[in-house]
């Protein structure tokens, strides 16, 4: 039997069980849903902190999970967050696992769409690689790398922790204290990150760093994941000009920007009312129904900044793409 033959029938196959065991599963992972959104949205209330920076670690555990991006300590850490559950994750996934185990390829969910194609569930997973694309060769050139709203991310953990090259997070006390707390239970080296908590209403980003070690004349890649859709224009704009002002020429900035199609997500009543349980709401976009290109390129030049690599998630939609990962140069 061919290769490709051989496919086609564990294709069929692995169909052919997920159907029935999805069907079984059905209670259980509506129960599994349940639990991981009552420990996501509750606990993280109680707890102070965010609850879409949780949702951002499930994708990641999930990534791992089925093969798609090796992160090790994103599975210990929510293995050992009170704010998730990775069993409630496991009974509401371990159908589509099975069917991936068995044929190989991805279904529903997670999957990696074609560039262009993605759809707003995709946004976990999608965005998560396109952002690897770009810091894997960004990260080459500089000496040091900021998270900035730092979460529940766990890139300095990982692939890109090497000698030579220094690591801090910036993030809100709440989430900073539970975030290294869990790590050290899980086992997870942190020796080599500084952390620095910060009010980012009423302290001064880049005087907190300095406090910490940040030189301003190193070459610098600030990782800005999963934040501007939280903040105003103004706050946006005014974190670009201290960057720019407190960075080494040569430095980069790698954010997400979202469009229209992903703040009427936080708009409806729906997600309106989730965000607003843990106090956050979503803010600035830019206008990407046309002539996207030309509206990314004319935000990052009135900043006075330079376009590198960019990624556009479901530009082939007639809608227009809802968010870009792009690399801002210094």
């Amino acid at each position: 039997m061919n290769l490709h033959r051989k496919g086609m029938v564990m294709s069929v196959l692995s169909l052919v069980v997920f159907i029935p065991l999805q069907i079984v599963f059905l209670p259980l992972g509506v129960l599994g849903a349940l639990l991981v959104a009552y420990k996501q949205m509750v606990v993280s209330k109680k707890l102070g902190v965010s609850q879409t920076a949780i949702e951002i670690l499930n994708g990641r555990w999930t990534m791992h999970v089925f093969g798609m991006r090796d992160d090790d300590p994103a599975v210990r850490l929510a293995n050992s967050l009170p704010n998730t559950s990775t069993f409630g994750l496991w009974l509401f996934l371990l159908p589509l696992w099975v069917k991936y185990k068995l044929s190989g390829s991805y279904f529903l969910y997670p999957r990696v769409p074609e560039v262009g194609k993605e759809a707003i569930a995709d946004l976990v997973p999608a965005r998560t690689l396109y952002f690897d694309r770009i810091i894997e060769r960004a990260v080459r050139d500089v000496e040091q790398f900021v998270v900035m709203g730092a979460g529940f991310d766990t890139r300095a953990y990982g692939a890109f922790e090497r000698e030579g090259l220094r690591f801090f997070e910036l993030d809100q006390i709440a989430t900073q204290d539970l975030k290294r707390d869990t790590l050290r239970k899980a086992g997870v080296d942190t020796s080599h990150v500084t952390f620095i908590g910060v009010d980012f209403a009423m302290e001064s980003v880049f005087q907190k760093l300095r406090e910490n070690g940040y030189d301003p004349n190193k070459k610098t890649l600030f990782l800005w994941e999963g934040v501007t859709l939280y903040l105003n224009e103004v706050d946006v704009r005014k974190t670009l000009q201290d960057i720019r002002a407190n960075a080494a020429p040569g430095s980069v900035v790698v954010a997400d920007i979202y469009g229209e199609r992903m703040l009427r997500v936080g708009s409806n009543a729906i997600g309106k009312k989730a965000l607003e349980y843990t106090d956050e709401g979503f803010g600035f976009g830019l206008t990407f129904a046309t002539d996207w290109e030309d509206s990314l390129d004319d935000f990052i030049a009135s900043e006075q900044m330079t376009r590198g690599e960019a990624w556009f998630l479901g530009s082939g939609s007639p809608k227009g793409p809802f968010v870009v990962v792009a690399e801002l140069g210094v």
